[in-house]
């Protein structure tokens, strides 16, 4: 049960989706865009989240959309990680959001939902990131098509009164040689410690990580130092760790230094799997 009460809405477009966001700002209720529901349940138990006013886009019918169309994988936000598990129509994302918390979660837990949430982690989005995928994102000045990697920094930077309604990916990087790993510290479906996705485009990696800061992302000076093909693979991956970005967490999960730790071999795995290089 949450603390709190607030007024449920289903609207069928995005403009009523839009148009009612901006009624209930205006007439103070705090709306919240929903999908799946879960971090708004997790966060609102705790206090860290309240809204008088929930407004689920679940039934609007460009947040549903799964399909292949000319040289793009659209995806809709409000796909479960388990129908995009089941549709298996970008393995590197299958793979990745297939290890996102238990069955039981993933069945509630949306697309959309993951890339926007407060948690760490948000690993969904890392696929995305590697493929220079764009979204759709619609607000009070309408629809808007934007690469992730402008929009994404730290997270999702959505304006007040937008949501994300696709995720568009050229079937081109779908195809690609790919490496998707999660590290944890406990049990089999416990808090990830890190968690890699990788991609091999043109002979070059790519690679994306959650868990290491409080924040996933991608960055150019550490796929630069991986595919500095002039130095050892040893040599490479000191000059990735030297340059990943900060703070590096420091939980019950694990300390900075082990996390650390753990990413060097992750590296190296990832070394050995898309590049053919191993440390003798």
């Amino acid at each position: 049960m949450l603390p709190f009460n607030f007024d449920y809405y289903t609207p069928k477009t995005m403009k009523e989706a839009v148009d009612l966001y901006q009624d209930l700002d205006q007439q103070g209720k705090q709306p919240m865009f929903f999908s799946g529901g879960t971090e708004l349940i997790t966060l609102g138990r705790i206090n860290l989240a309240y809204t008088e006013a929930v407004i689920d886009i679940k039934d609007i019918a460009e947040c549903k959309v799964m399909q292949v169309s000319g040289d793009h994988l659209f995806l809709g936000s409000s796909l479960s990680l388990t129908r995009i598990e089941e549709a298996n129509l970008f393995p590197l994302l299958t793979k990745t959001v297939s290890e996102v918390a238990d069955h039981t979660a993933r069945v509630k837990i949306t697309l959309g939902g993951n890339i926007c949430a407060q948690i760490f982690y948000r690993e969904a989005v890392l696929p995305f990131l590697l493929a220079d995928s764009q979204v759709l994102i619609i607000g009070p000045d309408g629809e808007k098509i934007i690469p992730i990697n402008e929009i994404f920094q730290e997270q999702l930077r959505l304006k007040k009164g937008e949501f994300l309604v696709q995720v568009a990916t050229e079937t081109q990087f779908i195809g690609a040689p790919y490496f998707s790993v999660k590290r944890r510290q406990q049990w089999e479906t416990g808090y990830p410690l890190i968690t890699m996705a990788a991609l091999k485009i043109d002979r070059e990696i790519r690679v994306a990580i959650s868990g290491l800061c409080p924040f996933p992302f991608r960055s150019k000076e550490v796929e630069a130092s991986l595919n500095n093909r002039g130095q050892s693979v040893e040599a490479r991956i000191d000059r990735a760790l030297a340059v990943m970005p900060t703070p590096i967490l420091e939980d019950v999960e694990g300390s900075a230094k082990y996390r650390l730790f753990v990413l060097k071999n992750l590296l190296l795995d990832v070394m050995a799997a898309l590049d053919g290089v191993r440390v003798r």
